[in-house]
């Protein structure tokens, strides 16, 4: 039986995510893949799908109400890789349940306003031109693994090789036995 991964979305959801083919077919060997839209675990009226009206909804309730369906939904512990809002969804997932085996959270720029860190194996991703990545001084005081990826912006994750990339290395390291806990 395959171990289960849950991807999270960034905040464009399911509509947006055909870049998400680049991870699933690499992690479907190796896992049982549960995909979570982060506009339907908060609860986002999409009608108007723009990016600041979506993140505006997100701000103003939305991520609340989608930690909350993930609480409701996973009651075990669990990996995870998630994206931008994806990720802050994720995170405070697992500050609530203490329910995350692995988490990587790829351009989660919200989380440099988080100030505890939840239990886990955690690995974070940055392009190095996202305007709003923590600082490193952030990163030291949270003691977190992470990297800051040279001449990427924010939309790294849309890229097949870093997709590639990060799959391979999520595969090697549960292969290594380092996310069985």
């Amino acid at each position: 039986m395959k171990e289960r991964i849950i991807i999270i979305s960034d905040l464009w959801g399911r509509e947006k995510s055909e870049w998400l083919i680049n991870y699933t077919r690499i992690l479907e060997t190796k896992f049982d893949i549960l995909f979570y839209d982060s506009c339907e675990l908060g609860q986002i009226d999409v009608a108007n799908y723009t990016q600041e009206n979506l993140h505006k909804q997100f701000i103003s309730g939305g991520i609340e109400k989608a930690i909350d369906k993930l609480v409701e939904s996973e009651k075990q512990k669990v990996n995870i890789l998630a994206f931008s809002i994806g990720g802050t969804i994720a995170w405070n997932f697992g500050l609530k349940t203490d329910n995350i085996k692995s988490l990587v959270c790829v351009s989660s720029t919200r989380l440099r306003n988080e100030t505890e860190r939840p239990k886990g194996n955690l690995e974070l991703y940055f392009g190095e031109n996202d305007e709003y990545k923590p600082t490193v001084e952030w990163f030291e005081n949270m003691e977190l693994e992470y990297e800051i990826l040279s001449d990427k912006g924010h939309q790294v994750y849309c890229e097949t090789q870093f997709a590639e990339h990060i799959s391979e290395k999520i595969i090697k390291r549960h292969h290594n036995n380092v996310y069985k806990k």
